[in-house]
């Protein structure tokens, strides 16, 4: 009889210990270690190691030929994937509860079916009424498109083997579970176990994967950290749920870029794609408003133009509060430092608060201009000229730094209308050419103010 042994392991971090403990060491985690009962193997003689199912190849013999990408109609979507869905690739997927995960896989899958054959949509949380009632709600057809809902991974590797799909979409990982272990579906050893099948499966078959993944509270995908450096693709939906705005972004790619990034409008017939996402976000800008500026950032290969609004007001309070929605906090103390300590600003008696329109979270320090202009020109009540973008980063002493990919960043806000654009000196005289704008350049704080905040 085979021996068990107890182990516990945490549900966030994957963390193994011998005993029970209410703090997990390494992620720091609270009630998140549960008991695991395994079998070890008998023990017997070690048998000889059977032929290898590969053998090493010169990288010069190394075939390049490869299927096709599918096509997938959701232009958007396949940007993000980088063109298309590679055949026997995994692509983990996502997001907060209620963002449009399942939404915005149901209308691929849809349209996938009718282009390019069969595809196989396994839910574990909803059942098949709910879906074509989404369907029908979508406007969605479907004809090739088969629904089942299971959790086990067995019967779903039987019904794959029936139908021989092009496509494969797990809803979720987390309700999957494989009868060969016996903790309980969405726990570490289950997500991990049933990736690495699913990930088998693609790889043998040659089958697109989209796997959808539960999110924590911190926002990053529940489960082992192991399961997304098992899947091939990375992808978030973000998005303020008070927003029509949605995000598909790319933190993983390896057949693509990362960080691209494809932009959604939620609507009652899903997410439509925003072919012009820099004009939706200036839609409803307030022209000659004090405290809002222009920002050209970049996600991915993608070039934006985003409104970032600022507001200075005396603080009541003997501590000034410091508000950031879009852009990282410790960079907004960062910019309200060097505004105090190199422009004079006293801003130590003033909250701040800065806000990006349209729900957009940028990460980029190339948008660290916008954003002190932003905040001068509402400490000073001085409105931006309504023609003038922005880009730069900013170092603690106060001077501009150059930034990358400038040339497609002023091709963007030439397209847009905007007819000047403030950026840092740089001696590179090709990369400011062909723009059709005026290129400004500073070398400082002080130089960008005198361009962004002409004295009335």
């Amino acid at each position: 009889m085979a021996k068990t042994h107890t182990k516990y392991v945490c549900q966030n971090c994957g963390r193994q210990t011998p005993r029970y403990m209410g703090r997990c060491p390494s992620c720091g985690e609270f009630n998140t270690m549960i008991e695991v009962v395994e079998e070890a193997p008998p023990k017997g003689r070690a048998r000889r190691a059977a032929a290898p199912r590969s053998r090493p190849q010169k990288l010069a013999e190394v075939s390049m030929e490869a299927g096709e990408r599918l096509p997938l109609p959701i232009a958007e979507f396949a940007r993000v994937l980088g063109g298309g869905i590679v055949p026997g690739s995994v692509t983990l997927v996502g997001g907060d509860p209620g963002i449009g995960k399942s939404t915005l896989l149901l209308q691929a899958a849809a349209l996938l079916a009718e282009k390019s054959g069969p595809v196989l949509y396994v839910s574990g949380e909803e059942s098949a009424r709910q879906i074509k009632m989404r369907a029908e709600r979508l406007g969605l057809r479907g004809d090739s498109l088969y629904l089942v809902t299971e959790t086990n991974l067995g019967d779903i590797f039987e019904h794959v083997a029936q139908l021989q799909p092009q496509i494969l979409i797990v809803d979720s990982i987390q309700t999957t579970y494989s009868e060969d272990l016996t903790s309980s579906a969405g726990s570490v050893s289950q997500v991990r176990e049933c990736a690495n099948r699913l990930r088998e499966l693609a790889k043998g078959s040659g089958i697109g994967v989209f796997l959808v993944g539960h999110v924590t509270k911190e926002g990053t995908i529940a489960g082992p950290r192991v399961l997304e450096h098992i899947v091939d693709t990375v992808l978030y939906l973000e998005g303020d749920p008070f927003q029509t705005y949605r995000l598909l972004r790319s933190v993983k790619n390896r057949f693509g870029a990362t960080s691209e990034v494809g932009v959604f409008e939620m609507s009652g017939a899903g997410l439509i794609e925003v072919a012009n996402p820099s004009e939706a976000f200036l839609a409803e800008r307030v022209i000659n408003a004090p405290g809002s500026a222009i920002a050209v950032t970049l996600e991915g290969t993608r070039p934006l133009l985003v409104e970032v609004q600022a507001l200075s007001s005396p603080t009541a309070f003997g501590y000034a509060r410091r508000t950031a929605n879009g852009i990282d906090y410790n960079r907004l103390l960062l910019l309200a430092a060097v505004l105090s300590r190199r422009m004079g600003f006293r801003l130590a008696e003033q909250d701040i608060f800065v806000n990006v329109i349209g729900g957009l979270k940028i990460n980029e320090p190339a948008a660290d201009l916008a954003v002190a202009v932003a905040i001068a020109s509402s400490y000073r009540d001085i409105p931006v000229p309504a023609d003038l973008a922005i880009v730069g980063e900013i170092g603690l002493s106060g001077e501009l730094r150059a930034v990358s990919q400038l040339p497609v960043r002023l091709n963007e806000a030439a397209k847009l209308g905007f007819k000047r654009i403030l950026v840092p000196r740089t001696r590179r005289k090709d990369a400011l050419k062909g723009a059709g704008l005026e290129v400004i350049q500073a070398r400082s704080l002080a130089e960008a103010f005198r361009v962004a905040l002409p004295e009335q």
